[in-house]
């Protein structure tokens, strides 16, 4: 537990008592989907040259030096009570260098870590004004798991290169390689924040606090007009309603985000929290940062993709049959493509026998051939 001494430079002040976890590794909460889209990402043709092109040119003092001068640094004598939090999120999280923390005037509700050197945590007016105190403890706690992740040099290119993306629009050639680059850190930007997610609930250690938030986030500061269950039920009709049709939509939908979409994100945490790895966790056993050197590559690689197959298995989603049916070899695929995208959403036609006359409403007596 905390005991509120000292450590590395943390003053802990906790509200209540709440579980720390000396020398915890990033790999402890990282979504399999995290490192499975970002070693994709990596993969793509010319992410390397781009990155390293951008890591030297990218103003990382000149955006250091805007936050100064046109936002409010939180320290003792600033927003002090987030200063008692972003050092409560780093003691729990052991991250041995507080990452500095700006408050930025906008009203949407926002909160990133950024930076290429070092990471700088910004949230907006906004989110400040809407959230209460875990429920806030909860999002700082989110940013300081990007923070140790590693992942603000990705988002700030992220934000780079979508700004150049919109400047070199005319261009159609050097448009199309940029968004095929700022693509694929949208989709690992959006995996990335579930395991930023996972940060945030083992440093406010409250489901129901890490709910209320991402409520609030959907719908605005109304919680006495909202549900957590009613909420959780989007997500699962999300998942499981519609046709083929729909789950094209949702991937045209999501694309342009740099966020999952709330409910899925809720959905995503309430079954990690509810799961023995949290639990074991809590107990205090996890993977330790000095540890990561001897990681195998391999093994993360086997571990994200044996999440994705459970994950595709299980999901309810029509596309997601679909792939479940064509890696099985399901007999009745031919006649689903026949009646269409409906034919996804309900079960595969009962077997007629021979006196129920031809299965092809065309009247064709022909028996089908392999894979119409």
């Amino acid at each position: 537990m905390s005991d509120g001494h000292e450590h590395n430079g943390h003053e802990h002040v906790p509200s209540r008592q709440r579980r720390r976890f000396p020398g915890i590794s990033s790999r402890t909460y990282e979504h399999p989907a995290d490192r499975s889209a970002l070693v994709a990402l990596r993969r793509l043709s010319g992410f390397d040259t781009v990155f390293k092109a951008l890591s030297g040119l990218l103003p990382e003092r000149s955006l250091r030096l805007l936050f100064l001068s046109d936002s409010v640094r939180v320290s003792d004598q600033q927003f002090a009570h987030l200063n008692v939090m972003l050092r409560d999120a780093c003691y729990i999280l052991d991250l041995e260098k507080v990452p500095p923390m700006y408050v930025n005037q906008d009203p949407q509700p926002n909160a990133m870590c950024i930076g290429l050197d070092e990471p700088i945590i910004v949230v907006t007016t906004g989110l400040v004004e809407l959230l209460d105190e875990e429920e806030m403890r909860a999002v700082v706690g989110h940013e300081v798991g990007h923070a140790l992740s590693g992942h603000s040099v990705y988002r700030t290119i992220l934000l780079f290169l979508t700004s150049l993306a919109v400047r070199v629009a005319w261009i159609p050639l050097g448009n199309l390689a940029i968004m095929a680059i700022v693509t694929g850190l949208r989709e690992w930007f959006r995996k990335s924040e579930l395991s930023a997610d996972r940060a945030g609930l083992l440093v406010g250690q409250d489901l129901q606090a890490s709910m209320r938030g991402l409520m609030k986030i959907a719908g605005g500061n109304h919680l006495h007009e909202m549900n957590v269950d009613a909420f959780l039920a989007q997500a699962e009709e999300y998942e499981a309603g519609g046709d083929l049709r729909d789950s094209v939509l949702k991937i045209l939908n999501v694309l342009p985000r740099s966020h999952p979409f709330t409910t899925v994100r809720a959905a995503e945490l309430k079954k990690w929290a509810e799961s023995r790895d949290y639990q074991r966790i809590m107990d205090g056993h996890y993977p330790q940062r000095d540890e990561d050197k001897d990681t195998s590559v391999r093994d993360s690689w086997r571990e994200s993709a044996n999440h994705y197959s459970t994950h595709v298995k299980s999901s309810k989603d029509p596309l997601m049959k679909l792939v479940t049916d064509l890696a099985g070899g399901a007999g009745d695929l031919g006649d689903r493509v026949r009646r269409g995208f409906g034919g996804f959403t309900g079960p595969p036609p009962k077997p007629q026998g021979p006196e129920s006359g031809p299965s092809d409403p065309s009247g064709d007596d022909r028996p089908p051939r392999d894979g119409s």
